[in-house]
């Protein structure tokens, strides 16, 4: 079912096309979940402490593939919008390809130099070798997070997002069941984690492309559409790569903050590992409401609807207010035992360190959620530009003040959770001033 977003009453358009994709992706957001609870559960905090930082690894180096996946979305959608499918075949075919080989390049060089990156990342040497195996059996399923997140971009772009709700819940019960098996009865330890993400992603990627290329006629290339048309060419690098250059960015500010958290020692690891779950799973539907809009406004922005724009924009702040403040109450007030689902009972100083974390990255959650809403206000608009000066801010805030701060003896490790949420803020700050200017000129 493709959906025009350019009709109708604008908070029900946005809502309507993001629960899905919410839906969808909190079954996503089980894979490492599932890993991070029966890892941390079953083996120990020492494993626990190594899916967290392979997780914060994998998401920096899929984090290119995903914003080039999501540039070229947005080229999708103004194509659907303004109805011209026969350069959205076009700009298909040729983005596949483009994007297949960045994701072949970053693949070879991840598992060539993966002692390196790991050393990189200060993993402490009693983490090393399980944190190495781990992290070098998820690399071999690069590809399968390629082709997924590839044709989800493409299925959002013409308004579909329902399908991918379906391919993700099955997918994650296929994680959680083969989790179970591998870990627990079969003793595979953390090797078994892995290999049981990696089968249920190469589910989810060639369950999405067979449905995308069979039943979707409208996306679906034909001959004259498979040639690599310069202007294309031109127009998807300028979204896509853009847009990954954010994508990196983000993710390796985020990286840097993991390896300063790895200095602190395996028990701010753990505790760090399940916090960051929890922050992921609460405040991801935002993050998925920001990709929902971004699509919103690229197909109003393909069709000229600038009035319907500025409406959809004053309904996105209301619904995120609402969600976060939510929300951060649900986690601030379960605090603890969110984090015993992950950390056992006796580890009472990993507990107490992540309900410190928790405490304060919850209090903010609405700052992160208007900035996923600027991400996907400025990439709808074609301003990817925009989107990498707030990731600048944002990241280059946490990052120094991460650094500055927990440095001061006085501090320590508290600095870290600090600088993240006033992060946030500056970036909201410089989004909001940006708007203003554009409302201004219109």
């Amino acid at each position: 079912m493709l959906k025009d977003l350019t009709q109708g009453n604008e908070t029900k358009a946005i809502i309507s096309f993001a629960i899905p994709m919410i839906i969808g992706n909190l079954f996503q957001q089980l894979y490492n979940i599932a890993d991070t609870i029966i890892v941390g559960q079953f083996i120990g905090a020492g494993a626990l402490a190594a899916v967290g930082s392979s997780y914060t690894l994998m998401v920096f180096l899929t984090s290119i593939i995903l914003g080039l996946c999501m540039g070229s979305g947005v080229l999708f959608s103004m194509f659907y919008g303004a109805g011209k499918i026969h350069k959205l075949k076009s700009s298909i075919f040729t983005s596949l390809w483009f994007i297949g080989l960045i994701t072949a390049i970053i693949n070879i060089f991840s598992l060539l130099f993966i002692d390196e990156i790991l050393m990189f990342m200060k993993i402490p040497m009693d983490i090393f070798n399980d944190t190495k195996e781990y992290v070098q059996i998820v690399f071999y399923g690069i590809a399968f997070t390629f082709v997924y997140n590839y044709f989800a971009a493409v299925l959002r772009s013409v308004g579909n997002s329902v399908v991918l709700r379906i391919f993700l819940i099955i997918a994650a019960i296929i994680n959680i069941v083969l989790d179970i098996i591998f870990v627990v009865p079969l003793n595979m330890g953390i090797a078994g984690a892995a290999w049981a993400t990696i089968i249920a992603q190469s589910f989810s990627a060639v369950a999405i492309g067979i449905y995308s290329f069979i039943k979707i006629p409208e996306i679906r290339p034909q001959r004259k559409h498979m040639k690599f048309n310069s202007e294309i060419v031109k127009k998807i690098a300028n979204y896509s790569i853009l847009t990954s250059i954010q994508q990196s960015i983000m993710n390796f500010g985020i990286l840097m903050v993991q390896g300063l958290v790895n200095s602190f020692g395996v028990s701010v690891m753990a505790a760090f590992a399940a916090g960051v779950k929890i922050d992921s799973f609460a405040y991801m539907p935002v993050q998925d409401f920001g990709n929902a809009f971004s699509t919103f406004i690229a197909q109003n922005k393909g069709a000229q609807k600038l009035a319907r724009i500025w409406k959809g924009i004053s309904s996105a702040v209301k619904i995120i207010t609402i969600f976060c403040l939510v929300i951060s109450a649900l986690v601030i007030i379960f605090a603890e035992p969110l984090l015993k689902i992950f950390i056992k009972a006796e580890e009472v100083e990993i507990i107490r360190i992540g309900t410190q974390y928790l405490y304060i990255e919850a209090s903010f959650y609405c700052l992160i959620g208007y900035l996923f809403m600027f991400y996907g206000l400025y990439r709808g608009f074609g301003n990817v530009g925009m989107s990498i000066i707030l990731t600048i801010a944002s990241l280059g805030t946490r990052v120094v003040l991460a650094y500055a701060l927990s440095s001061i003896p006085s501090i320590g490790v508290i600095g870290i959770w600090w600088a993240i949420p006033i992060g946030w803020a500056l970036a909201d700050l410089i989004g909001y001033i940006k708007l203003k200017r554009i409302y201004n000129d219109y």
